[in-house]
């Protein structure tokens, strides 16, 4: 008898206890809904592409899942919101950039926590003209960072009201 192998996307088994949809995750979960969310911050990274009024926003993969996200991550202490939004938009992405005070919109999810609990957490959206793009940064080689239409941005990431961040966002020229 041939022995019976997991992929790495197998769910529900004991190498990946990690169920593949948001609606799994919650049923198997729904009490930490109630626990209370945790706090990040992201920064929409943007860049104008020199036609007319189009731009570019920078979606990068997490390192864990590999799934299509923003740069996003925790507080820190003695930065405000949105510098801590370009603090992790430059540390995850290599990018750097002026972020907004005041944050566009906001998105929740699940994350999976290094002790394999789930937390959910609301992230506030910082929007960030990138101004300038470098090689060499503390996350780099751990992510895949790419440049895309806001449509094309919005399909990839998975977080519905992400997707409705990107699609709606209408940066003005200065």
């Amino acid at each position: 008898m041939k022995p019976v192998t997991k992929d790495k996307k197998s769910q529900n088994t004991k190498q990946n206890p990690k169920p593949r949809t948001l609606l799994q995750q919650l049923a198997q979960m729904p009490e930490k809904l109630f626990s209370g969310f945790r706090q990040q911050y992201g920064a929409l990274c943007f860049r104008w592409t020199g036609d007319d009024d189009a731009i570019e926003i920078l979606v990068i993969t997490s390192r864990d899942s590999g799934r299509w996200v923003i740069p996003k991550g925790w507080p820190m202490k003695k930065k405000q919101p949105h510098e801590a939004a370009e603090i992790e938009a430059w540390q995850e992405a290599g990018v750097r950039g002026r972020a907004r005070k005041k944050p566009i919109g906001r998105y929740t999810y699940l994350k999976w926590l290094d002790n394999g609990d789930v937390a959910p957490c609301v992230v506030d959206v910082f929007q960030v003209e990138v101004a300038e793009v470098e090689k060499n940064f503390k996350e780099r080689g751990q992510r895949e960072i790419v440049w895309l239409s806001p449509s094309e941005a919005a399909y990839r990431v998975r977080e519905v009201e992400l997707k409705s961040l990107i699609i709606d966002f209408n940066p003005k020229k200065k």
